[in-house]
């Protein structure tokens, strides 16, 4: 009696561990499956889509976007540029040639360079309506451009840019809008093209300002404008000369005062005679210089 109380606490004891274990099975059998399931590859390939959306190119403002904005900057009054005061239209004609100055079909394109010339004479003779119709075509023809082309546009936007930069704030700020977004949208452009186009070396150009009147100095220009104080020097040089040799006592006075007053003429015509004549020297030689100068940065 005594075993069979002990093998009945055993075979009791069997009996419940086997529900137990059917209770408990399940969890028991999933655990060995659970490495089996690639869990790390979902992090993996979400940090890489998380790193590729990062990359600047995806930061980087769309061309076409900012060159909508500029077209849209533009849309002012009739006439507000026909408003502008006297050292605006200046720094506006400054814009134009900075935008126009040099090869611009050559750096820009053919279709694009076209509009920009085009562009700067509508700020020259400051038609509004005209200059946002230009700018307008922007936005179209900036994807067809090449990566130098692009480069080149850009360089001539922030040159333009600065120039409307300088006027100050005036009226409801229109111009300051302009110079912001024509100088992000150059560099956008100059900085997508950067790797691939190399740096060239920008032509320097001299002005000669004279109030409204603007003119490119060049070698040419400048040979040309020494023969033609060259020439003047000459004309001034035979006036002095003819005007010294007449002798005082040849001529007949009404009176004394009238002898006076013909000399003074005479002496002050012989000064701006040959003063004309020394300014012309120095101008003529100066001219000379600068020409060389020019034509041996030229080449």
């Amino acid at each position: 009696m005594a075993s069979l109380h002990l093998l009945q606490p055993l075979t009791f004891h069997s009996s419940h561990s086997a529900p137990l274990f059917s209770q408990y099975s399940h969890p028991i059998s999933f655990r060995p499956s659970f490495p089996k399931k690639p869990f790390p590859l979902k992090p993996l390939t979400l940090s890489f889509a998380l790193a590729e959306s990062d990359s600047p190119k995806s930061l980087e403002p769309d061309p076409k976007l900012l060159l909508q904005e500029l077209a849209d900057s533009f849309d002012l009054s009739r006439d507000y540029f026909e408003k502008l005061p006297r050292d605006l239209r200046l720094d506006l004609n400054d814009a134009a040639f900075d935008l126009s100055n040099g090869p611009v079909i050559d750096e820009c394109g053919q279709e694009m360079g076209e509009i920009l010339l085009n562009l700067s004479r509508a700020w020259e003779v400051a038609d509004t309506s005209t200059s946002h119709a230009l700018v307008s075509e922007f936005p179209t023809l900036v994807q067809s451009l090449t990566d130098n082309y692009k480069s080149g546009f850009g360089k001539r936007l922030i040159s333009a840019g600065r120039r409307f930069q300088s006027m100050g704030q005036y009226g409801q700020g229109e111009l300051q809008k302009i110079a912001k977004v024509m100088n992000t949208t150059g560099e956008v452009l100059s900085a997508s093209s950067a790797s691939q186009v190399a740096e060239q070396p920008k032509k320097e150009t001299r002005m000669f300002k004279f109030g409204e009147l603007q003119v490119e100095l060049t070698a040419d220009k400048a040979n040309i404008g020494a023969a033609i104080s060259f020439v003047f020097g000459i004309i001034s040089w035979q006036l002095g000369q003819g005007v010294q040799s007449i002798p005082e006592n040849s001529l007949q006075y009404a009176n004394d005062n009238a002898l006076l007053l013909a000399k003074s003429l005479r002496g002050a015509l012989l000064a701006v005679s040959y003063s004309s004549v020394v300014l012309s020297a120095f101008t003529t030689v100066g001219l000379i210089l600068l020409a060389r100068q020019l034509k041996s940065k030229e080449e």
